[in-house]
């Protein structure tokens, strides 16, 4: 019997993404923030699932208000599919915290960073002590 021991592309990446923020209200923004944009993609979703490649989607009239009265200005069209995989986001005190199985996060890490959080990365794979730890 062999036991597989090794990652790759096609299996979980287990990732764990920690925006730390100043203030805990800062950290709720930015979760609120991330909760409104992933709602908006949803009623979206048909307009970002056509033909059209990354480069050729544009953002709705809806989104790009959104997207203006957030003051949020690095998100493309194609980043915004990622806050619709299966991503569990939470925020507790002045952290918000991103675990997903997906490789493709820079939607959650330029929301973070654009609002203002120090951000961490890894794999709970390679890192499994970091599960227990508490930051902040």
């Amino acid at each position: 019997m062999k036991v597989w021991h090794e990652f790759g592309s096609e299996h979980s990446m287990k990732l764990v993404m920690i925006g730390r923020f100043k203030e805990a209200r800062d950290a709720k923004e930015a979760k609120d923030l991330i909760d409104r944009l992933t709602e908006q993609v949803r009623v979206e979703q048909d307009a970002y699932r056509d033909d059209a490649g990354p480069q050729d989607r544009r953002f709705t009239a809806e989104m790009s208000e959104l997207l203006r009265a957030s003051n949020l200005f690095s998100l493309g069209p194609a980043d915004l599919d990622q806050l619709t995989y299966d991503a569990r986001v939470h925020a507790k005190g002045r952290e918000v915290e991103v675990r997903t199985d997906e490789v493709e996060v820079s939607a959650f890490l330029k929301i973070l960073l654009d609002k203002g959080a120090r951000v961490e990365v890894y794999s709970a794979h390679r890192y499994p002590d970091r599960e227990h730890e508490s930051g902040g």
